[in-house]
């Protein structure tokens, strides 16, 4: 299926001037001559389609779904698209937590079922199409390990060329998969921060296209769609609640973004509330909701996926979560790991501690604040415990191996008793 033109247009969220879609663009111009060290970049731009055009041309949300949303993306061809699936994971529904019977319904949207354990895939699979659509051979990356790993196996199913700069702490299980697809890697001393300020330097010096999440405007994009599902498998009804785990603020822009589409075309008149998670120890957007001036604090969090000293998306998380009266909670280490061991055994799903926050801040949401009889509440689980096993060894027991006999097995199971 294809598109005939470019149905979308760029817009600075600080400036508000709009630029033509069919140039390839990162930032505002304009906006982002006034970036400063130690500060979030002005000049993110929003992808704004038109959509007068889109609602006269579909019948209602039916119609766009059997496009596979194609008239809400930037790409013009579904073929673009990787061969691998990406989205579309399954969202499973809980009454009960630790043989307590809830009395509201628990949703677990789980993106781990993605092609590379992440949601970072629904970001890797728009920027590689729309790079394949460009004619762009090589994209580059900053990464802690997830969006990595994820743009190298996309690529890898593309054809294409990745190449991904990583701070030199991320953990070897991302950093395997990254090599195993065949992505070049490049160690950076020094902080996610610096690997991301490296890969800008390499995207001019080299005419590499950019993938980093909050300078490509199409990550957004991609990650987006998450929500567009959401509303689809809850049989088009809006959920009560959002929980999202949040580092650099790009992908709780994305689930703004995709019901903000939404309400754009009259699909839906209500904007669901989404709470943002965050873990105490890289809490920078959480901090500076009230601030006029940004202030930075060094991370330190066992969720790494989400420890963001500068977040790159700040401006426009914050836009959203003030406009549309979003909500935000922070949660300890220890919260998380203790989340993500409830979570697995009560699920089934085990849970990477970036993603375990998102459930972490609906447990402590939970003791907080009364959630409504029958609300419908949607925890975002962005990736696989397997990508991070180093950062859940404290919760490990492991017992002594036993003899080969009945009486030893008898023995072991009167000592757990």
């Amino acid at each position: 299926m294809t598109k005939h033109s470019s149905n979308f247009k760029y817009r600075c969220i600080d400036c508000g001037r709009e630029y033509d879609g069919s140039e390839t663009m990162y930032l505002c111009p304009d906006c982002s001559k006034l970036n400063t060290d130690n500060q979030p970049p002005k000049g993110i731009l929003k992808t704004i389609y038109n959509y007068s055009e889109i609602k006269n041309q579909i019948k209602g949300f039916t119609d766009l779904e059997s496009n596979c949303f194609l008239d809400l993306l930037p790409i013009k061809k579904l073929d673009s698209l990787p061969v691998l699936k990406v989205g579309n994971t399954p969202l499973y529904k809980f009454d009960e937590l630790d043989s307590k019977q809830l009395s509201f319904d628990l949703y677990f949207k789980d993106d781990s079922q993605n092609p590379t354990y992440s949601f970072k895939d629904r970001a890797s699979a728009v920027v590689s199409a729309y790079a394949k659509e460009k004619g762009f051979e090589t994209i580059v990356a900053a990464s802690t390990g997830n969006a990595g790993s994820s743009l190298a196996g996309l690529c890898a199913a593309q054809g294409q060329k990745a190449i991904i700069m990583v701070p030199e702490t991320a953990p070897i299980a991302k950093l395997t998969q990254i090599i195993m697809y065949g992505a070049t890697i490049v160690p950076v001393k020094g902080t996610y921060d610096d690997a991301f300020d490296l890969s800008l330097k390499a995207t001019k010096e080299f005419g590499w296209y950019n993938r980093n999440t909050a300078y490509n405007p199409f990550t957004i994009e991609g990650k987006k769609t998450v929500s567009l599902e959401i509303f689809s498998q809850l049989n088009q009804q809006v959920p009560d609640r959002v929980f999202v785990p949040v580092g650099d603020g790009v992908i709780i822009s994305g689930v703004y973004k995709g019901f903000e589409d939404l309400l754009e075309l009259g699909i839906i008149d209500k904007m669901p509330t989404i709470v943002m998670v965050q873990s105490e120890g890289s809490d920078n957007i959480v901090r500076n909701m009230d601030h006029d001036k940004f202030e930075a604090k060094a991370s330190s969090t066992i969720a790494d996926s989400i420890s963001v000293d500068i977040p790159r998306n700040f401006y426009m998380a914050k836009q959203y979560i003030k406009t549309f009266n979003g909500e935000y909670i922070t949660v300890s280490d220890n919260e998380i790991l203790q989340a993500s061991k409830t979570l697995s055994k009560n699920t089934g799903i085990f849970a990477e501690p970036a993603a375990a926050t998102a459930f972490a801040g609906l447990l402590a949401y939970m003791s907080k604040n009364k959630i409504d009889d029958k609300s419908r509440n949607v925890v975002l689980l962005t990736g696989s415990g397997l990508k991070d096993l180093k950062s859940v060894n404290k919760l490990l027991d492991i017992p002594k191996s036993v003899n080969p006999d009945s009486d030893s097995l008898k023995k072991f199971f009167e000592k757990k008793e």
